[in-house]
């Protein structure tokens, strides 16, 4: 009897010890080597994190849309909700390869976190890779639940090194992000300003017959002074995230 009262007590102890130690609740290192370290979220809460993008509609005007990203506990699946969009195939090429730029630069293993990624439009046509730069940044700010700076926006598609690249209609895009209220537009390196050609009519009367030539003018616009927003090149998402997260 005496030796089942002692056994008791021992493990009796013994969970009291237990449960004292901490519980870690937040990291765990799962592999090091001496390139990378890679870290599970493991009690990640939810986080929703969301960014005005511009974009063109189907006319080529300028317009403003909301992109939604939520990061959550799972088992790394990516889920796109995407409204009244038509360049849905390029948009989900953009968030594949923002995803992996993402988990590359913040070395966070997304094999446990799901992605939900929203994007709301009035436009019925909607340039999918010129978003890739927005959606790479937000997602980075879902997972690692960083604050974004609403008075900036930025437009560029993304490749997988984590470079930004060209896109088309930044002159109506700049307006677009002036007219919500940005103070600062981000636009791939080079496209600072827009080259137009203008065309010039010559025409030169021959006897009863009259003779015209066009000849095309170019004309260097800069963006900023044509829009009266700040516009700043970036070459990469790493420039990109110093003007955006906070």
């Amino acid at each position: 009897m005496e030796q089942k009262i002692l056994i008791f007590a021992i493990v009796l102890i013994a969970f009291l010890l237990l449960a004292k130690l901490p519980f870690q609740t937040k990291t765990e290192i799962v592999s090091l080597n001496t390139t990378k370290i890679q870290i599970v979220y493991k009690n990640l809460s939810y986080v929703e994190k969301e960014m005005k993008i511009p974009a063109l509609d189907n006319k080529g005007r300028g317009v403003s849309t909301k992109l939604k990203v939520q990061a959550m506990p799972g088992s790394g699946k990516v889920l796109i909700n995407i409204d009244n969009l038509l360049f849905w195939i390029d948009t989900q090429n953009s968030i594949q390869i923002a995803k992996s730029v993402a988990q590359d630069f913040t070395k966070v293993d997304l094999s446990s976190i799901d992605l939900i990624y929203t994007i709301e439009a009035n436009a019925s046509i909607i340039e999918g890779p010129s978003a890739g730069a927005a959606i790479t940044i937000a997602t980075i700010a879902a997972i690692e639940n960083k604050s974004i700076n609403e008075s900036v926006m930025i437009t560029g598609s993304i490749n997988p090194d984590g470079s930004i690249g060209q896109v088309g209609g930044i002159l109506a895009k700049a307006k677009a992000s002036k007219d919500v209220g940005a103070k600062l537009f981000l636009v791939p390196k080079g496209q600072g300003t827009q080259v137009n050609y203008v065309p010039e009519e010559k025409c030169e009367k021959i006897g009863p017959l009259t003779y015209c030539t066009i000849t095309y003018k170019e004309e260097t616009i800069d963006i900023s002074e044509k829009v009266g927003i700040r516009v700043v090149e970036v070459d990469n998402i790493q420039d990109a995230l110093k003007y955006i997260l906070v």
